[in-house]
């Protein structure tokens, strides 16, 4: 996976995720929605097969809104992980 930052505004963020697909993008979207700072944050594949997701994040502060997400989503994650061994 890599990131690509388009646009680093301080109230807005747009970036792809290059390699990843809905299954991640929807993910994040929605644990980003758990934010009540974010205002904005959707995300966009234009091609089914060779399109690269774009993000679009607007908050007080969205590089601080992304890093709580990921950081929301590691845990569950893990938390998961435990609950099936």
């Amino acid at each position: 996976m890599e990131i690509k930052i388009l646009e680093d505004k301080k109230k807005r963020l747009v970036f792809e995720i290059i390699g990843e697909d809905h299954t991640l993008c929807n993910a994040l979207r929605d644990e980003l929605w758990n934010d009540k700072t974010v205002t904005i944050a959707v995300y966009n594949i234009s091609h089914p097969i060779i399109g690269i997701p774009k993000f679009i994040i607007e908050a007080d502060d969205p590089k601080e809104a992304l890093k709580g997400a990921i950081s929301r989503l590691k845990k569950k994650n893990n938390e998961l992980l435990k609950s099936l061994k």
